[in-house]
């Protein structure tokens, strides 16, 4: 919707509805998938865009903004996914998210969904990204075992405790 258009009044035509910033119809769903109108988005290109174009505005409500244009949408549970794990040169760890940025490891967010997938805390804390199945197996190739069977993060020289237990990330696979 151009930002000088006026909403549309009346009633929409039979088995449609307006669509508006407040009502736009896009929604994300728990799996990263996303929606319109209760039709899959199934574009690359379209995905690629709203992945790169979400946003999370001061009021902690989800937002397309695509060049002037913007409008709200529904995120179910994550609003990012973890592509990539990596470690720094500083030897720190860190995610490369879907809307291609990239930030630290919050180590004390994680978390194991009951689906046996890794969730973290992401954009300071304010929003929650789902890894990827990649991105889960390259998280796990950074994990060694420790003393009393605590889960050890190691990037280069550097160690950190993971705050999930080993027989939860076993029986999760």
């Amino acid at each position: 919707m151009k930002g000088d258009m006026q909403p549309p009044t009346g009633q929409p035509p039979p088995g449609k509805r307006w669509h508006t910033r407040e009502d736009s119809g896009i929604r994300l769903d728990a799996a990263l998938r996303w929606w319109h109108d209760d039709e899959p988005i199934e574009h690359p290109k379209i995905i690629e865009l709203f992945n790169a174009s979400l946003v999370l505005d001061d009021d902690g409500r989800y937002q397309l903004r695509i060049a002037s244009d913007w409008c709200y949408i529904q995120v179910e549970d994550a609003a990012y996914e973890v592509r990539t794990v990596d470690v720094t040169p500083d030897e720190r760890v860190s995610l490369r998210l879907s809307d291609r940025t990239a930030e630290a490891l919050d180590l004390g967010s994680l978390q194991l969904s009951p689906d046996g997938v890794l969730t973290c805390r992401v954009k300071q804390g304010r929003a929650k990204a789902r890894f990827s199945r990649d991105a889960q197996y390259q998280f796990g190739e950074m994990l060694e075992e420790g003393p009393e069977g605590h889960l050890l993060l190691r990037a280069g020289q550097r160690h950190w405790e993971v705050p999930l237990s080993l027989d939860a990330l076993q029986a999760a696979t």
